[in-house]
């Protein structure tokens, strides 16, 4: 006997689903059964139970593995998620959920067409900034589809992707300070009461490591003796949006880095405060692997405390206003500027890609050509 059983979606609504029993495979001689699921009442699934049985009865039931573009996502996402990080999934997985699935997730996978993906490009183009990445994601179920024999073709392939006109009055701001600007930001920051997170732009400042690098930094990480620091984890989300701290992006981010005196004495520092602060909350920071940035119950600060942070600091002095991110690239720009390699650039920061520094390293090319231009005016004075 089929039994209908209920579940949840992530969103709470409540979905029905049932498998039945649809024959003996010929080839392997097991048995078989196929899914229903996703039907929004009770009667609505038994009504689709009673004709997969009417079919099954009059031998004309043929098992569908995958029909819509949803099917095929599903067949697709469970392999995907075997390659790829939790974080990576859990960003994959709402992408699909807030932008494809909506749009594409009940089409016949073999009837979608040009004219229909490129309708959905445009929306995307209208709407959001990344739409080239959604393209390309919703492009890889139709890839998988292909492989499966699902469908013959992948239509997104022959969608020609408009371009964004740039506005010539646009300005791009700049997320990164300058030499002067980083000392007045962090001049500003020592004279709040909050040491904390002084010690942690410091640090991002100084180090050049990525927000979620540095949340997940524990003590232990740090040698004092040597003034070294080692990375090798960061803090970022998973399903669910639950914190989750993962093994760094690439290979080349697992470094040790050499640091400056002051500020590992800074550091130093805080984790004398830090032993007093958490000692009156109850908790003992002298334990192995304590973290070095953690919250009232002494566990994973959210990642948006640093905007606030950061923020609050900006509008007080009236600063020029960077991300927390913004503080990597100033370190890196100053790398550039105070004579470092793009080697040894590449290399503190962790960067999978020679692109990445190579795009910051440009920049700093840049604003040397234009100091040039004005040191030789000034030279001739005319």
């Amino acid at each position: 006997m089929t039994t209908i059983k209920s579940y949840s979606l992530q969103n709470g609504e409540k979905r029905y689903q049932f498998q039945l029993y649809v024959g003996v495979d010929p080839l392997t001689g097991k048995e078989q059964r196929t899914t229903r699921r996703g039907f929004k009442t009770k009667k609505e699934a038994q009504l689709a139970l009673s004709r997969l049985q009417l079919e099954i009865d009059n031998g004309t039931f043929r098992k569908k593995t995958a029909e819509t573009y949803n099917d095929v996502y599903e067949m697709w996402f469970e392999r995907y998620k075997a390659t790829v990080s939790e974080s990576t999934f859990a960003k994959t997985e709402e992408i699909f959920r807030l932008h494809i699935l909506p749009l594409f997730g009940k089409y016949k996978i073999d009837k979608i067409n040009v004219d229909i993906c490129e309708k959905h490009v445009d929306e995307w183009f209208r709407k959001l900034v990344k739409y080239r990445s959604i393209k390309a994601y919703t492009s890889k179920v139709f890839d998988f589809a292909i492989k499966r024999g699902f469908t013959q073709n992948n239509p997104m392939k022959l969608v020609e992707v408009p371009e964004r006109k740039k506005n010539p009055n646009d300005e791009k701001k700049e997320n990164f300070y300058t030499k002067e600007q980083l000392i007045q930001f962090l001049s500003c920051l020592e004279k709040e009461d909050d040491f904390k997170a002084y010690a942690f732009f410091r640090l991002l400042a100084f180090s050049g490591m990525r927000k979620g690098e540095a949340l997940a930094l524990t003590w232990n990480d740090l040698n004092f003796k040597k003034n070294e620091i080692k990375i090798n984890k960061t803090l970022t989300r998973g399903e669910k949006s639950r914190l989750v701290v993962q093994t760094t992006k690439t290979e080349n981010s697992i470094r040790t880095i050499k640091m400056d005196k002051i500020t590992m004495g800074i550091l130093n520092e805080w984790k004398k405060k830090q032993k007093q602060d958490y000692l009156i909350l109850g908790y003992n920071t002298l334990k192995p692997n304590q973290l070095v940035f953690s919250n009232r119950l002494n566990v994973y600060l959210e990642p948006n405390i640093t905007r606030k942070w950061i923020l609050f600091v900006q509008e007080k002095y009236t600063l020029h206003k960077i991300t927390t991110h913004g503080l990597r690239h100033t370190h890196c720009s100053l790398l550039f500027e105070s004579g470092a390699s793009i080697k040894e650039v590449q290399e503190r920061l962790g960067h999978g890609d020679i692109k990445t520094t190579m795009d910051v390293y440009a920049h700093v090319t840049e604003k040397a050509k234009d100091e040039a231009a004005q040191k030789f005016s000034n030279y001739l004075n005319i």
